[in-house]
């Protein structure tokens, strides 16, 4: 775990990449709730959100900081993971578009063997490896997965097919991994070879967007050939 002096260096250099584009941002340490004390830094719970000039909405819609934000899909798959830790334990796991890292970090605080986080966006890799040390557990970072031509036993994806382009990932991970579990609470009835729907759960974003309610319905599919 950090120190109080180097959480707060961390925090520091998180919100020094993002305050250039929105003036009021601010990052700080976060309890998730019912995470077993698992720790993200996120944004200013405060932070105006509808209040944004016309050049913090252009960098806000166009080069997103998603690792500001614990989503809804990750959260509950952080909670699956930590209630569940027989999914992970003693196994490898890869966490594919990892974003703040939560579902990598409960794989680690549930045991898992090695987990790679993965992420095309250095800035997220960069707070992945910040909420580690916050959490005092240890993470691989890979920016592209397919430069990863290991097997893994276990893959999470958590809102990764907001774009339907992204489904085309499905066949690949199912050929990366044993097992894939996908959370997601855009895609509400998917229709993909070798995956089904196990279960639906009720998670939050946080800070809170205000989102509707039907975006704090996650559903959660399973994946495996055979």
């Amino acid at each position: 775990m950090l120190d109080t002096h180097s959480e707060a260096l961390l925090a520091q250099a998180l919100t020094a990449r993002i305050q250039p584009h929105l003036s009021a941002a601010r990052i700080a340490p976060e309890t998730l709730p019912d995470c077993g004390g698992l720790q993200l830094f996120l944004l200013n719970d405060d932070f105006p959100h509808d209040a944004l000039s016309p050049s913090e909405m252009d960098w806000a819609l166009n080069e997103p900081a998603y690792w500001m934000f614990c989503w809804a899909s990750g959260l509950a798959q952080a909670r699956q993971i930590l209630s569940n830790p027989e999914l992970v334990r003693g196994k490898s796991v890869l966490d594919f578009g990892t974003g703040s890292g939560v579902v990598a970090i409960a794989a680690a605080m549930a045991g898992a063997a090695r987990v790679v986080a993965c992420d095309i966006d250095p800035a997220s890799l960069d707070a992945t490896a910040a909420n580690a040390a916050l959490n005092g557990v240890q993470l691989e970072l890979a920016g592209d997965f397919f430069q990863l031509d290991e097997h893994f036993d276990v893959l999470f994806a958590a809102d990764v097919l907001y774009d339907r382009a992204n489904r085309d990932f499905l066949p690949a991970f199912l050929d990366r991994a044993n097992t894939v579990w996908l959370a997601d609470s855009r895609v509400k009835n998917l229709q993909a070879e070798h995956y089904t729907q196990v279960a639906s759960v009720m998670a939050e974003t946080l800070p809170d967007l205000n989102e509707f309610d039907e975006f704090r319905r996650v559903n959660v599919y399973r994946g495996q050939r055979g």
